[in-house]
């Protein structure tokens, strides 16, 4: 509390701090999807869905456009995201961006605006015949028996925002602010940037249909260190190829994976 009884702001520190905290609670979310997190599956779905509707992140439409880019990783035909573009598919614009200033705008959008943009306009996405939408049931990025599960989180999510809604008239916008919005932003930031460099590196190939199998698509990934923000995430930054290849195992066995598959294959 502030002098006087009020509600203190909290320092850019705290948020910062908020926001490694959160993405470590958006790992174990993930871990929930991948049903690595305990043996039943109600359970990873329960506390997925609630760590993840807590953060306004779609728990089971990117669980299961999650598990699909587990299936097709590096496929140029089939994976969800982060695909690189052929020389023909490069925007008009793009060569106006390449130099300093306009890599500089093109980082500071990616970080701030590229996951809430995936998620509502599947920008970086896999192309689709007709619009996809993470918030739409009947969109094409699912099958029909994937569709109501679709429907329960979009519950969860409004949930939430009437939460935050209750919270800021009851302590202020500012305070929401501060505690709650900026450490998301960092979250988001976080989650694109991890996953972007996880799959993105001069030495990774990407397949197509006629040469892409399974195995070669989850070898094409990298572990990147994160430092002392390894523990902080879980090691979902330093351990992402055994992630790969055994999607179910729990984090806290996927170090001793990886070092095992460092020794043979380097």
């Amino acid at each position: 509390m502030g002098a006087g009884g009020r509600m203190s702001v909290p320092s850019s520190k705290d948020e910062e701090k908020g926001g490694c905290l959160l993405t470590g609670v958006w790992v174990i979310a993930h871990e929930c999807g991948h049903h690595s997190f305990i043996d039943h599956q109600w359970v990873d779905d329960t506390v997925g869905l609630i760590l993840h509707s807590a953060i306004l992140v779609l728990y089971f439409s990117w669980k299961y456009s999650h598990r699909r880019h587990h299936s097709n990783t590096c496929s140029f035909d089939r994976d969800e995201v982060f695909v690189p573009k052929t020389k023909a598919e490069i925007s008009w614009f793009s060569k106006y961006l390449n130099n300093p200033p306009g890599r500089a705008v093109t980082l500071v959008t990616t970080l701030t605006l590229g996951w809430p943009l995936y998620l509502a306009f599947n920008v970086s996405g896999r192309p689709y015949d007709r619009f996809a939408c993470h918030f739409d049931p009947y969109g094409p990025i699912y099958f029909n028996r994937e569709r109501l599960q679709i429907f329960i989180y979009d519950v969860g999510i409004f949930a939430t925002i009437y939460v935050l809604y209750n919270v800021a008239i009851a302590k202020g916008l500012a305070w929401v602010v501060c505690v709650y919005a900026v450490p998301l932003l960092i979250v988001n930031s976080f989650l694109v940037m991890i996953t972007y460099l996880q799959h993105t590196h001069p030495s990774l190939p990407y397949y197509d249909s006629s040469e892409w199998d399974w195995l070669k698509g989850d070898l094409a990934t990298v572990d990147r260190d994160y430092g002392v923000l390894n523990k902080v995430f879980h090691n979902i930054t330093d351990t992402h190829v055994a992630h790969h290849l055994f999607s179910t195992m729990p984090h806290y066995q996927v170090m001793k994976a990886t070092q095992v598959i460092q020794a043979y294959f380097g």
